[in-house]
């Protein structure tokens, strides 16, 4: 005699066991708002990966946070190219939430999406989060932001906006950036308009004589431009992977800390930069590296 089959469903895992990141108190409306979670609050796929980078992100930025917050007892945060404030919101629900002081402003030039994430601030009670829908120019002199910036953020801001985020913390005088730079054209578009030149002055140009070649090239000499900036005026830069390759090929992460002193260091970095400007042909961008 046959007996029916029994078929044995899995468990469904808990949300702790879909998401180890996941900490406690941590606001599973957020997560839902941001489409990490569904509305029936499991983990969606298609944005894990995004979800991984910020959380790696996060454990970079915490530590300067606390740190800031020790030595001077408040700590404000501009996220420059924010979009949905993914990063911000985030920062603000694990670190700042907690906390009776602190600060994070969100600065996009999009004012559809600075609106949403004032609707979702306001809805999530999150009262120390600001956002402005202006451009880092603006941004400057803005009323709206407090004179004292600690620590500026550029996640996947592209092209330019990292440059233009670097900008406003050198004006700032920010104590840190932490900066994800994403596509960048500027210093490629140049090299590409002198490729004949460079090529009949040095063999060097054969790194960059093809055009794969040259958007990869100017990419990297971007990173490489922003971090000599950086030093020369007078931060400590490190410079590592956010997440494996496997997660994101956007993948550079850049720390600077601003240091007093080392007057010799900076010197040495400002006239690094200007060699590898007049190197490569890169004249026309001396005032975007301004050192």
């Amino acid at each position: 005699m046959k007996t029916a089959r029994t078929s044995h469903k899995p468990p469904q895992k808990t949300l702790q066991e879909q998401l180890p990141e996941l900490r406690e108190g941590q606001s599973v409306e957020l997560l839902k708002e941001l489409h990490i979670l569904t509305r029936e609050g499991k983990l969606n796929q298609d944005t894990r990966r995004k979800l991984k980078q910020v959380y790696h992100l996060v454990q970079f930025i915490e530590p300067l946070l606390d740190e800031v917050l020790k030595d001077r007892g408040d700590v404000t945060l501009a996220d420059h190219g924010a979009g949905k404030s993914y990063l911000g919101f985030i920062l603000y629900d694990l670190f700042f939430k907690s906390k009776p002081v602190g600060s994070v402003y969100g600065v996009e030039t999009r004012a559809e999406l600075v609106e949403k994430s004032r609707d979702l601030a306001q809805r999530l009670g999150f009262a120390r989060m600001g956002f402005l829908a202006t451009t880092v120019q603006q941004a400057l002199d803005h009323p709206d932001l407090p004179a004292k910036i600690d620590l500026v953020t550029a996640l996947h801001a592209c092209d330019t906006a990292t440059d233009d985020a670097i900008a406003f913390g050198l004006a700032r005088q920010a104590r840190f950036m932490v900066l994800v730079p994403c596509c960048q054209a500027e210093v490629a578009s140049v090299m590409r308009q002198h490729k004949a030149l460079s090529l009949s002055r040095t063999p060097l140009a054969e790194l960059w004589r093809h055009p794969l070649h040259t958007r990869e090239f100017g990419s990297q000499i971007t990173n490489v431009l922003r971090c000599l900036q950086l030093e020369a005026h007078g931060y400590q830069v490190t410079v590592t992977e956010l997440v494996g390759w496997e997660h994101s090929m956007k993948n550079e992460l850049i720390l600077a800390r601003r240091q007093d002193g080392g007057q010799a260091q900076r010197q040495r970095a400002h006239e690094r930069l200007g060699q590898i400007l007049d190197e490569l042909g890169l004249q026309p961008l001396r005032e975007r590296f301004a050192a």
